[in-house]
């Protein structure tokens, strides 16, 4: 596996640069710098959005005859180092990483000329109806009810944990359809509208203090069977394919090492931090996994290249992921220090007025850390992303 890069792609790296300097405004890249989450608030995700949706790249892996770029496996790649290095913000995960391209696997040819291109311009902002009070990483155990009425399903139980439900115009859904027999086999996966009668979204604060995810309520919602993706009581077979988007495509390299990179900024204004051998040693400790997770994800990218799925590498990616990000932020608050504990959720909002306590690397170091302490859990936590490895890797 050659890591070089070739003259042509080289020629690329630049023209991203280029467009990334000219298109990300001041703005955007301290919404990206303040940002405490992936998912930050469509006021600013959305205008970078239509920003590369106007150039063809808001969805570099999607196939080019559905809107994608061209791209191949290395111009992805590239183009996601080049959008970390600058600072852009990152855009909301649930429509083009997510559901897309699982419209575009599974979506009937009316569903993909519906829904994709309104994913793409992001006129429709979607979230995700998996976790239940009882089902989270035992997904399969899920029991919002699905009731077959002539040419609808009538829903009723909800959903949690359900991230920027309060913004999203859409959900893709997973329901129980079939009570008896194995679980997976009763499932189906739904897209709906939030605006239904007898949906209820009602906040959660998370650890941070930030409404970032939600528990979503349903009451005889009605969703048409042409809504559904894929057959009914298959939809496990739909969830499967699009958590592999979602564990093997969240942790570029180039972004992971941008945060741990950072650690120096703010060791390199305090002394007694440059000096401690023992910090020091902990950043070199992170810099070193994230190498080999950036092997990793290249590794991942030669078997794309040749036609493979992500498999049990994204369960791989999204465990090492989570927990390398993880360590950043415990980095990020030893840095921080005594600022770290004061909470000014108004001052690290992007174009805030009100003049934060302590330097600029300590405005969103504990927010940041509480907010990733469920990198580990949601996705399927990484308990449960190393069964799967020990599954089809290793044998047991």
């Amino acid at each position: 596996m050659n890591l070089a890069l070739t003259p042509a792609e080289k020629a690329f790296q630049l023209d991203i640069r280029a467009f990334l300097s000219e298109g990300l405004t001041p703005e955007l890249r301290e919404a990206a710098r303040r940002a405490t989450s992936v998912f930050i608030d469509p006021k600013y995700s959305l205008p970078w959005q239509r920003l590369l949706h106007a150039r063809g790249w808001a969805a570099p892996s999607w196939p080019q005859e559905y809107g994608g770029a061209g791209w191949n496996e290395m111009q992805r790649h590239i183009f996601a180092v080049e959008c970390a290095r600058a600072g852009a913000p990152s855009l909301a995960p649930m429509g083009l990483r997510m559901v897309g391209p699982c419209i575009v696997v599974f979506g009937s040819p009316e569903q993909k000329a519906h829904y994709l291109p309104r994913i793409l311009s992001g006129e429709d902002y979607w979230c995700q109806g998996y976790s239940e009070p009882g089902a989270g990483s035992d997904l399969a155990a899920l029991q919002l009810r699905a009731v077959s009425d002539g040419d609808d399903y009538v829903l009723d139980g909800s959903k949690i944990w359900t991230t920027h439900a309060h913004f999203a115009n859409r959900m893709f859904c997973l329901v129980r359809t079939e009570f008896d027999g194995k679980p997976q086999a009763g499932i189906t996966f739904l897209l709906l509208d939030m605006d239904t009668p007898g949906l209820s979204v009602r906040p959660i604060l998370t650890l941070a203090g930030e409404h970032e995810v939600n528990q979503v309520f349903f009451d005889g919602v009605r969703v048409p069977k042409q809504n559904r993706l894929g057959q009914e009581n298959e939809g496990w077979t739909v969830a499967k394919t699009l958590l592999e988007f979602e564990r093997g495509g969240a942790f570029s390299a180039g972004l992971s090492r941008l945060r741990a990179m950072a650690a120096r900024e703010p060791a390199g204004s305090d002394r007694a931090l440059i000096d401690d051998a023992d910090f020091r040693a902990k950043v070199a400790d992170a810099e070193v996994a994230l190498e080999a997770i950036e092997i990793t994800e290249h590794r991942v990218m030669s078997a794309l290249s040749a036609g493979a799925n992500p498999g049990p590498a994204s369960s791989m990616l999204k465990a090492v992921g989570t927990e390398a990000m993880q360590r950043i932020d415990e980095l990020w608050v030893e840095a921080a220090g005594h600022y770290g504990a004061v909470d000014q959720p108004v001052a690290r909002a992007p174009q805030s007025l009100t003049e934060s306590i302590g330097p600029e690397h300590s405005l969103v170091a504990m927010a940041r850390y509480l907010n990733d302490r469920a990198g580990s859990i949601y996705g399927g936590s990484n308990e449960i992303q190393r069964n799967i490895m020990a599954r089809l890797l290793l044998g047991l």
